[in-house]
């Protein structure tokens, strides 16, 4: 059964970057989009924003996460409207999955049928003459001119250490956004994170939040966690052009640069740059920066909300929280629950730990090669596009468009969201999505459009 053929855009995905990427379409006046999504209580919202948790607060202020890059106040001007907060609040996520969706709905409305939702899961992208085909798992099928993948970041992949196949769901949570972390616990039991990063955070305040009085310790390569918005610092300073030094350096640079204006505005002084940055270094120099500074960097760029830190703090002073650094060696379940087998950073001995629980917390993940997704599979084994060169999400040229097996950029295939990752690093924040998926919005909805064949 094919979808009606005249519809020009079809985006996968409609998570913030899918959505944005809708709205702004139906804003500038482009051709008829139709918005796939397989998860229907997650149109508008994703993973991020379909949290019900009332605890679960944005990391950044109202103020800073206008979905419209020309509209800075949008946001703040919603949630005043609804007597919700104001520009300095960190509002729940929940709360920016409800504005959201409503400017979703605000857009199908104006855009008078132009912009649809498709209820169901891509599994491939063909083609056919002049136009793609994108392939739905129920059997249907609906003909584009232009696809966007905006699949979001991928599930969490087992970390080193984890016998997987070994261990059953009641013991390891494989996908905390998924799986359930909290069910089925004690005051006496010990449950594990392995991660100490944003997720483990979440999952220690959902534990918190279930009554769960029993040890949470979280585990990490250096257990670091990350830090808190200090109010009462002065504003940031953004760069105008990138500083004359390699990406290796960034990281010294910044340490330097706190001593004098803080931690917060030495790493948000870069932000504007950062992108720049990262396309003018070599691959060695990324790697580098991956591999050595990265944990230093994301502790500090992506930080707590006050309340946030306040409850984890709260955790860790009463001793039921605590972050520590090291290494996982092995899993393996006995009677009782799991035992976990780990050297603490620069150390020789191993340590055991008794756990009831093991939870998945190392984050969202972008390696193409190790994902389960059908549609990315399918895509990648037959060369349609392919990994970045460190595997952090899909390759892509500077104009977001999906680079072939062969090398080659597409012109009807598209990506956007944080797995264009690999090709700009900066593209995980409100701040960076929106205004990818502007960009790409405008791109699409000023092309020449010629007698219904496509570009």
């Amino acid at each position: 059964m094919l979808l009606d053929p005249a519809r020009r855009i079809v985006i996968i995905g409609s998570g913030f970057s899918g959505t944005l990427l809708a709205i702004n379409m139906a804003r500038f006046g482009g051709p008829r989009t139709i918005l796939v999504e397989r998860r229907a209580e997650q149109v508008a919202r994703g993973v991020a924003y379909s949290t019900p948790h009332p605890s679960q607060l944005l990391n950044v202020r109202a103020g800073g996460m206008s979905a419209y890059p020309d509209d800075p106040g949008h946001f703040t001007r919603w949630l005043e409207e609804r007597a919700s907060g104001s520009g300095q609040t960190f509002v729940p996520r929940a709360l920016y999955g409800a504005y959201l969706r409503e400017m979703l709905i605000e857009a199908q409305m104006r855009a008078g049928g132009r912009l649809t939702l498709q209820d169901g899961e891509a599994c491939d992208v063909t083609r056919e003459g002049e136009r793609s085909i994108v392939h739905l798992a129920n059997g249907e099928t609906i003909a584009a001119d232009v696809v966007v993948l905006a699949i979001g970041n991928l599930p969490p992949h087992t970390p080193p250490g984890v016998d997987e196949a070994a261990l059953s769901a009641d013991l390891y949570c494989g996908d905390p956004w998924y799986d359930d972390p909290v069910g089925g616990l004690t005051d006496k039991d010990r449950v594990v994170l392995l991660g100490t990063g944003l997720t483990a955070v979440d999952i220690a305040l959902r534990l918190d939040a279930a009554g769960f009085g029993g040890e949470i310790l979280a585990l990490s390569r250096r257990g670091l966690a990350p830090r808190r918005h200090q109010d009462g610092l002065p504003p940031s300073q953004g760069l105008d052009n990138p500083p004359l030094i390699p990406l290796s350096h960034v990281v010294a640079e910044t340490r330097q640069k706190a001593e004098q204006v803080g931690w917060r505005n030495a790493v948000d002084a870069f932000r504007p740059v950062t992108q720049r940055m990262w396309g003018a270094a070599s691959a060695r120099q990324r790697m580098a920066f991956l591999r050595h500074l990265r944990p230093f960097w994301d502790v500090h760029r992506h930080r707590l909300a006050p309340a946030v830190a306040d409850r984890i703090d709260a955790l860790v002073e009463r001793g039921q929280l605590r972050f520590v650094a090291g290494k996982l060696q092995s899993t393996k379940p006995h009677e009782s629950g799991v035992t976990l087998t780990w050297r603490p950073r620069h150390r020789n001995d191993l340590v055991t730990t008794e756990a009831r629980r093991i939870v998945n917390c190392t984050g969202p993940q972008g390696d193409l090669l190790r994902s389960d997704e059908p549609l990315l599979k399918t895509l990648v084994a037959r060369g349609v596009i392919r990994p970045d060169a460190l595997r952090l999400g899909l390759d892509v040229d500077a104009q977001s468009r999906a680079i072939a097996g062969d090398g080659a950029a597409h012109d009807d295939l598209y990506c956007v969201g944080p797995m264009t990752r690999g090709g700009l690093w900066e593209v995980v924040a409100v701040p960076d999505l929106r205004r990818q998926s502007w960009d790409l919005a405008r791109r699409l909805a000023n092309a020449q459009w010629v007698g219904g064949e496509g570009l």
